[in-house]
């Protein structure tokens, strides 16, 4: 019994802890940074966003974008960032929402 009881604490344990701390960290496409960027704004106006600007800082790319007004007449969303930053032959996607790394890593796996 007692012996469950652990099982059990540890499986809690590991399902409350962020995967960031588990050891795995943002997943990371072998592509390149122009095909990340092209399926990126794909994604988001598919999804109803505004592309508002592309900044490159760097390493980094960052996408501007914003809610479009979606046929309600409430107007447009507060601008969002989105990080695409580039490592050796990688791309990792920070700051974006879980919704839209979905269909992003659907798309860049074909």
């Amino acid at each position: 019994m007692l012996k469950r009881l652990a099982v059990l604490g540890v499986a809690l344990l590991l399902v409350a802890t962020p995967a960031a701390a588990q050891g795995r960290g943002p997943k990371k496409y072998k592509v390149s940074q122009d095909r990340a960027l092209v399926v990126t704004r794909e994604v988001l106006v598919k999804q109803g966003y505004q592309v508002v600007r592309v900044e490159n800082s760097g390493p980094d790319v960052v996408v501007w974008y914003r809610a479009g007004n979606r046929g309600r007449g409430k107007g447009k969303g507060p601008p969002v960032r989105m990080v695409i930053h580039r490592q050796e032959d990688r791309v990792v996607f920070l700051q974006a929402p879980s919704a839209v790394l979905v269909d992003i890593d659907l798309r860049l796996k074909f």
